[in-house]
């Protein structure tokens, strides 16, 4: 379903609706991707993604400057590591090795080179095991993942009641928004699942949910000059 958004919107804001962008071959046989935001070179530089893993497909081993964070959002995505299912949520630091792959296929959102220095560390978080805090006001609830060095910024999931909703006022940070399940609005527009936000330093907005929603919100990114987005609506 396209995302529709009212014809007043927010200034800086880039918003992708992830089905309408066709998936294009990545430089790995069987291995396939979406970029939803990107800016630099065309294999090097900053990029906001959804990459798609046949299965028995997989890249070889390969490094990560400025670091690598993944959501998984179907199957099973696997490296030396470990196996990781869906809900994992995985940050690579920044100088880290790897060779992704999946023996059944899966999908995974991915930003790269979004994490630079040495100030973070590795982690890998089921977040099916982390426990929803109860909500105050019984509208929305939020689950933590990941906290930035120094406090600044952080990852996390978002569940909005039927009905409900949350404020986000006056973002000090720049933000990346991206609907799992359900429709999220906004005094924007809709918004549905598998739309992909990122909004500006100093924006605002309310978010709310007719009939509930799910999503995953990272806050403390870096701020680019140049950045685009695939089809991507700039308001």
């Amino acid at each position: 379903m396209p995302t529709t958004l009212a014809k007043a919107g927010m200034a800086g804001r880039l918003i992708v609706d992830s089905s309408s962008v066709p998936w294009q071959p990545s430089p790995a046989p069987g291995v396939w991707r979406k970029r939803l935001w990107h800016v630099g070179p065309a294999e090097t530089g900053r990029v906001t993604s959804l990459v798609r893993f046949d299965p028995g497909a997989g890249f070889p081993a390969h490094g990560h400057p400025d670091g690598e964070e993944i959501f998984v959002l179907t199957g099973v995505f696997s490296d030396a590591d470990g196996d990781y299912p869906a809900g994992t949520y995985v940050l690579n630091p920044d100088g880290s090795r790897h060779a992704p792959r999946s023996a059944e296929g899966c999908t995974i959102l991915v930003r790269l080179r979004q994490h630079p220095g040495d100030a973070w560390r590795r982690q890998a978080v089921l977040t099916d095991k982390v426990p929803w805090p109860a909500s105050k006001d019984g509208r929305s609830a939020e689950r933590p993942i990941a906290m930035n060095p120094g406090g600044r910024g952080r990852t996390s999931l978002i569940r909005i009641e039927p009905g409900g909703g949350v404020a986000r006022p006056g973002h000090g940070l720049a933000e990346e928004i991206f609907v799992l399940s359900g429709e999220l609005a906004d005094e924007f527009g809709r918004i549905s699942a598998g739309t992909w936000i990122r909004n500006p330093v100093g924006s605002a907005h309310a978010l709310r949910s007719e009939h509930g929603c799910a999503f995953l919100l990272s806050t403390g990114l870096p701020v680019t000059d140049g950045s685009s987005a695939t089809k991507q609506e700039k308001r």
